[in-house]
Order: structure tokens, then sequence, then C-alpha cells
């Protein structure tokens, strides 16, 4: 997906598909780039995230722009999830550490288990979820687990694009294993530096797919078929 996804935003990038342009049927793709329909899907649903193109039921995908600027999780833009994130995640887990109960760390201590168990990145991006609003839970304010409700949604597509495109999931558990030992040491300056540090890894994984370059063609890579050495498809 990532190297038929490098391939189209390539061309967008290029102009070999200008705004306005339909891209070809998903048929005609998949028997150019030799991928199944299911990875070509997965491709023109990161080049809509990123908002280069967009989907018409019954019409096809139309590109609506040259370069990426900010993706778009659900109803959200990533630079407001973003701030919002920091806003609300970065005091919550120092309430969290304040306020947590042995419930709450057990519960935390059972998904991150979990977590680092799982291998399919629909089951860990569920779980990422999860994740984020059981530390909202330790926190015992419901108000902290609504708005952590509000943009669920979007934090799952933007956990997804993330693995998907960044490899993020091992280094995320990571992440979430220092906010947990945080919480069970209870310490708030530990946990506000471990959500703070998450979500800056978070930006920085996001920037980095946002501005790298998508300019290589097949014969660019030395292959013939741009998802040769690349994921199944």
């Amino acid at each position: 997906m990532e190297a038929v996804l490098a391939y189209l935003r390539g061309a967008i990038e290029r102009g070999e598909y200008a705004i306005g342009d339909k891209l070809p049927s998903e048929a005609e793709l998949c028997r150019t780039l030799e991928v199944s329909r299911p990875v070509l899907r997965e491709a023109l649903r990161a080049l809509q995230t990123m908002g280069l193109t967009v989907s018409r039921t019954g019409k096809g995908t139309f590109v609506v722009a040259s370069t990426v600027e900010d993706p778009t999780f659900g109803d959200y833009a990533a630079s407001d999830l973003l701030e919002v994130r920091r806003h609300v995640e970065i005091p919550v887990a120092g309430y969290a550490a304040l306020r947590r109960t042995p419930e709450n760390l057990d519960h935390l201590a059972h998904l991150l288990d979990r977590m680092e168990r799982e291998t399919d990145t629909t089951a860990w991006v569920a779980m990422d979820t999860l994740f984020h609003l059981a530390v909202a839970e330790a926190a015992q304010n419901p108000v902290f687990r609504r708005v952590i409700e509000e943009i669920r949604d979007a934090l799952a597509r933007q956990s997804a694009f993330l693995n998907e495109l960044g490899g993020r999931r091992e280094q995320s558990n990571r992440e979430h294993r220092a906010i947990v030992e945080a919480l069970i040491d209870g310490s708030e300056n530990d946990a506000v530096e471990a959500m703070a540090h998450h979500l800056d890894r978070v930006e920085t994984t996001l920037t980095d797919i946002v501005r790298s370059p998508r300019t290589d063609t097949p014969t660019d890579t030395g292959t013939e078929n741009p998802t040769e050495g690349g994921p199944e498809a």
C-alpha cells in the first residue's frame, strides 16, 4: 500500500494528474499497478486523508490539491486535533497519576499487554483509542472522557494512518508503557512528560509523512511494479 500511495502521490505532485482531473478507475489502476483492490483502496483513502483527492459516489476519485498541507481525520484537521490533544491529554495524564484507582491500573496494564502482543493493525488501533479513553477515565473527571469520546473516531483514523505509513506501533507501545509506569508510580510530573513525549512523536511522524517527497515512479525505484518487494497484493 505504501508503494502504491507513493506512486500516486508522486504522480499528483508532479502534475501528471492536475487539480480537477479524475483518477483512472479502480479496475484500471489495479491492472496498471498489479495490485489487489483492497490494497488500492487503502492507498486511495490515504490520498483523501492527505487532502489530495476527494471521492464522489458514482463518479470516481478527483484531484483537489497538488501538495499535502494538513491531513484530515474524520471531521477534524490534524493540526486542530493535535492542538486539542496537547491541551487535554497532557494535563489529564497528570490528574490520572494522582487519582487513578487499582482498577484503573489493572485495566490499563491489561490493555497494554494486549497491545504489545497484537500484530493486526486494525485490532491494535481499536485498543489504542481504548487506551487513551482509559487514561481519561483514570483522571476521575467524566468531562475528560467525554472530550476523548468526541474525538475517538478521529484518533482511530490518525492512529491507523500513522501506523500504516509511519510504522508507529512498536514506538507507541513503548510510549504507552512509559505513561502507565508513571501512573503506577503516582508521579504527576512523569505522567505529564510521558504523554507530552508521546504527542511529540505523533506530531513528528505526521510531519515526516506529510513532508516526505513522493516522487518515485516504478522505473525510478528500479522495478517495473511499484509494489515489488512491498506489501503483499
